[in-house]
């Protein structure tokens, strides 16, 4: 038995430790904001928070983050979330969407410890996440756009 903290609610799962977080998130929990890419932990599409930090949820195994507290998409809130969802909603962003719930969470990450990031410091914080649409200028003008809101 696994206790797993998602948005605030504590889940106990009857599941192998070894199950990547995303399928417990999706499959067990019922959440499912947070998308399979490419189950290597290279596209982003799965990112979650894993206490605040923004955590690949493909490959992790539920073992290794239980205790810890777990934010998936459904639950972003708070002021730069805000931020972040309104400047991407304002500049029509996503194209498929597929991608955006991983980039939402890694540009909530980034603004969240850099309030005023540079184009490099947007591209290194999201370097991992692939959008195959290429809305890269769109979502990099949009954290500008959250980043200057917070201000």
């Amino acid at each position: 038995m696994i206790e797993l903290n998602v948005n605030g609610a504590v889940h106990r799962l009857d599941l192998d430790p070894d199950m990547p977080l995303l399928w417990a998130i999706r499959d067990h929990i019922g959440l499912t904001g947070t998308k399979f890419g490419c189950g290597m932990a290279q596209c982003g599409a799965c990112t979650v928070h894993v206490d605040g930090q923004p955590t690949r949820s493909c490959s992790l195994p539920i073992s290794a983050v239980a205790g810890q507290k777990i934010t998936t998409i459904e639950a972003a809130s708070g002021r730069v979330a805000s931020a972040v969802q309104a400047a991407w909603t304002a500049l029509d962003v996503p194209q498929c969407g597929y991608c955006q719930s991983g980039q939402v969470m890694a540009a909530i990450a980034l603004l969240e410890a850099n309030r005023k990031p540079s184009d490099a410091d947007i591209d290194a914080a999201l370097s991992g996440n692939i959008c195959r649409c290429a809305s890269y200028a769109r979502i990099r003008a949009a954290i500008h756009d959250a980043a200057r809101a917070l201000a």
